[in-house]
């Protein structure tokens, strides 16, 4: 009877476990690689809730589209949490006490949202880098993906 009761209970909370509700959050670091300090370099974190299938349209025949009926200024959101980091470079070049700045404060986003009951699920990273003398341009982007 004892085996019984415990195969249920197991059964119960495997059963739950499936049917929980899973939530993701997706949080963006933009390090600017822009010589001198004229980049911006951001945590983005977006606070709002959306609805994706507002700015979805089908196809019907693979051609036509009422994707001109979405206006991409509705796709904007405003309630964001930015929090400012530093650039990669200085006057100097590479500025690794900027780097090091970022990792803490980096670290402090994570760990805030850890403690906030979010699991750092996946990583990944990107870079538009400097192409030479003429492009002063360059980014490096991570996301951060969050479930709970």
């Amino acid at each position: 009877m004892k085996k019984t009761k415990l195969l249920f209970a197991l059964f119960l909370l495997f059963t739950a476990s499936i049917h929980a509700q899973q939530e993701f959050k997706i949080v963006t670091v933009v390090e600017s690689i822009v010589p001198m300090g004229l980049g911006r370099s951001r945590i983005v974190d977006n606070n709002a809730t959306t609805d994706y299938q507002e700015f979805t349209t089908e196809r019907t025949d693979g051609r036509r589209s009422n994707q001109r009926e979405i206006s991409r200024s509705d796709l904007r959101i405003d309630e964001i949490e930015e929090t400012k980091l530093l650039n990669f470079f200085s006057a100097t070049g590479i500025n690794f006490q900027n780097i090091a700045s970022n990792d803490a404060i980096i670290t402090s986003k994570i760990n805030t949202m850890l403690s906030d009951g979010w699991k750092l699920t996946f990583v990944t990273s990107g870079v538009e880098s400097n192409a030479g003398p003429d492009d002063g341009q360059g980014i490096f982007i991570t996301r951060l993906f969050f479930s709970r």
